[in-house]
C-alpha cells in the first residue's frame, strides 16, 4: 500500500495484510478466501468433532445419522442431523447410520470331550459418533473383524468345556466374547452394544447318539418303575393270600368247634334219656 505525506513528497509504507487468524470465524472479506473458515476444530486422534462451518448448500442429515464431512479429501468433523450449510466445490458429505446393526456368526469347535458342534452367535453393534472419523477411514470390511475376534473366543473357550458344560455355561461364553469383541473394536470407532449366542448346534451324528442314549436312560427309568409296580402288585396279592388263607382257617376252627359242641350236647342229651355212652355213640354214627 502506498501512502502520501502531506507536504507533498511521497514515501511508501508497508501495510501488512491481514491476519486470517485473527480474524473471528464467521468474519466474511471480499474477494479473499478464508482456507479454515469451513473446517471442524482440531481433533486428536481420540475423537471426532462436530463440524461448524459455512457454506453455499444445505445438506438434510436424517435422524440416526450423522455426515462426516471431508475438504479436498481430508476428514472435517460430522454433521448432527438436521440441515448443516456446506460448500459442494470443496467439501464431500457422506452419510453414515448409527442405528444398532446385527450380524450372526457361525463358528465350528470341538469341546473337551471331542464333540464337533456349530455356535451360532449374534452381535449387536454401532457406530460411535465420536470416534466416527475411525469408523469410516482407518477400517475396511468391520463385519469381518467382527467374525474373526468372535471365532478367535470361541475356538479358545468352547475346547475346555464338556458338551453338558458348553450348554449350561452359555452366559459365560457371552461375557467373554463381549468383552473381547469390545476391546477390539473400540479403537476403530465401533461400539458392541449385546453378544447374544442363540445355538449350540452339534453334529448330526452326534446329536442321534445323545438323543439315542436319552431315549435308552429314558426306557431304563420305565423299566425300573414297571418293576417295581409288579413287586407292589405281587407283595399285595400275597399279602391278600394269607390274609385270605387265615380267615379260611380261623373259619374251619370254628366250624369243627361248633360240631364238637354239637356232638357234646347230643351225648348229653341221650344220657339223660337212659342210654349208656355206647349205645349212644352207635345211635348217632347210625
Amino acid at each position: 500500500a502506498q501512502a502520501i505525506s502531506a507536504q507533498g513528497g511521497s514515501r511508501f509504507e508497508s501495510i501488512p495484510p491481514p491476519n486470517i487468524r485473527d480474524m473471528e470465524p464467521g468474519a466474511q472479506t471480499i474477494g479473499l478466501v478464508q482456507p479454515n473458515a469451513m473446517a471442524a476444530p482440531s481433533t486428536d486422534d481420540d475423537g471426532s468433532m462436530p463440524f461448524s462451518g459455512c457454506g453455499i448448500c444445505c445438506s438434510c442429515i436424517p435422524a440416526g445419522s450423522v455426515g462426516v464431512v471431508q475438504q479436498f479429501g481430508k476428514f472435517q468433523g460430522y454433521m448432527e442431523p438436521g440441515m448443516n450449510m456446506y460448500c459442494p466445490c470443496i467439501q464431500s458429505v457422506q452419510m453414515v447410520s448409527l442405528a444398532v446393526r446385527q450380524i450372526e456368526c457361525y463358528t465350528e469347535c470341538k469341546t473337551k470331550d471331542n464333540a464337533t458342534m456349530t455356535v451360532r452367535t449374534a452381535i449387536q453393534y454401532r457406530v460411535n459418533k465420536t470416534r466416527v472419523k475411525q469408523a469410516v477411514f482407518e477400517i475396511d470390511n468391520p463385519e469381518a473383524q467382527i467374525r474373526a475376534a468372535v471365532d478367535n473366543v470361541v475356538r479358545s473357550s468352547i475346547p475346555s468345556m464338556d458338551l453338558d458344560d458348553a450348554y449350561s455355561n452359555k452366559d459365560t461364553l457371552c461375557s467373554e466374547i463381549l468383552k473381547s469383541v469390545k476391546d477390539a473394536m473400540h479403537p476403530y470407532g465401533y461400539s458392541i452394544t449385546n453378544v447374544l449366542v442363540t445355538d449350540l448346534s452339534p453334529d448330526k451324528a452326534l446329536l442321534q447318539a445323545m438323543n439315542a442314549q436319552l431315549a435308552a436312560r429314558r426306557q431304563r427309568e420305565a423299566a425300573i418303575e414297571q418293576g417295581e409296580a409288579q413287586k407292589v402288585l405281587q407283595v399285595k396279592a400275597a399279602e391278600a393270600d394269607a390274609e385270605a388263607k387265615f380267615l379260611a382257617g380261623q373259619g374251619m376252627a370254628r366250624m369243627r368247634t361248633a360240631i364238637a359242641d354239637g356232638f357234646k350236647d347230643s351225648m348229653k342229651s341221650m344220657s339223660d334219656g337212659g342210654l349208656d355212652p355206647r349205645e349212644a355213640m352207635h345211635m348217632m354214627i347210625t
